[in-house]
């Protein structure tokens, strides 16, 4: 199948290698894949059974109204990535910087059985057998590993995530639960929306310009001859883990842009609304 995908890529880094089991394609980080008992993948929009404005792999209960597509859907990714649904955790995503710790018993939450939490767009855990998961049609997912403490996390972060650095809030999360060392964890910027496509309004780059150095203004976005601005989430994001004390080079900046590539991922802006739910999945083998 990867014959068949002409992947649109920006800019001159590794970005995310591809990769298909069980004829389901996934993407991945190859620094994360190195490391041993991490299981991880970034799903896209083919193999799955969802038809229409969905087709074809929807992640999205709540975009579906056929729930036994959706579930079936899943269970292929985890087929393909190595994982089984009774493993998962599930965000409860509303664009906030809510982290939540997800343990043994909170697997099958969001899919199988009924969440009780609400306001989570990060999770963390150092608990083997447990998957985390967060869902995508544009917006930045971030993945951390901490291979010495053994813990993970994943974090939605659109760009009031961005502006408010759930990067940061994540990693304080892990210092604070697990004893992590910024140092030692290894993160993943992965697919969602490039600056290229990124238009937004004056209203939004304002909190940007309180939340972020002024230094780094002239990284973060380009005033357009219409008012409006093209905004970097990919560049916003590593410079809030730089800041959080991630090492340059534990840092894995995608090169795939859902919106340039909306043929193959969901883009709420490609699609002006009409789309399914990408998802990103990340955890630790039980056998370690």
């Amino acid at each position: 199948m990867e014959k068949e995908i002409k992947w649109i890529r920006k800019g001159s880094r590794e970005g995310m290698a591809y990769r298909e089991r069980n004829h389901i394609p996934y993407l991945v980080f190859p620094e994360l894949e190195k490391i041993p008992g991490i299981v991880h993948g970034f799903s896209t929009r083919l193999g799955g059974v969802s038809k229409g404005d969905l087709s074809s792999m929807n992640l999205s209960f709540s975009r579906e109204k056929n729930a036994e597509n959706v579930l079936e859907n899943f269970k292929r990714m985890g087929d393909a990535i190595g994982f089984s649904i009774d493993q998962l955790v599930l965000s409860d995503q509303t664009h906030t910087t809510n982290v939540r710790e997800a343990t043994r018993k909170d697997r099958g939450k969001g899919i199988i059985i009924q969440r009780d939490y609400e306001n989570i767009d990060g999770l963390v855990t150092k608990e083997p057998g447990v998957v985390l998961a967060t869902f995508y049609a544009d917006c930045v997912p971030l993945f951390f590993v901490d291979p010495v403490k053994k813990a993970v996390g994943l974090s939605h972060s659109g760009w009031r995530g961005t502006v408010n650095k759930m990067g940061l809030v994540t990693i304080q999360t892990m210092e604070r639960l697990y004893q992590c060392d910024p140092e030692d964890i290894l993160v993943g910027i992965g697919p969602s929306i490039c600056q290229e496509c990124y238009e937004v309004s004056e209203d939004v780059i304002e909190q940007f310009r309180e939340n972020f150095d002024e230094k780094v203004q002239n990284q973060l976005y380009d005033k357009k001859e219409n008012g409006k601005y093209q905004l970097d989430l990919w560049k916003a994001n590593e410079l809030v883990l730089l800041e959080a004390g991630i090492v340059p080079e534990h840092i894995s900046v995608t090169d795939l842009c859902t919106c340039c590539n909306a043929e193959f991922l969901y883009s709420h802006r490609a699609s002006k609304g009409r789309r399914g739910n990408l998802g990103a999945f990340l955890g630790m083998t039980e056998k370690r």
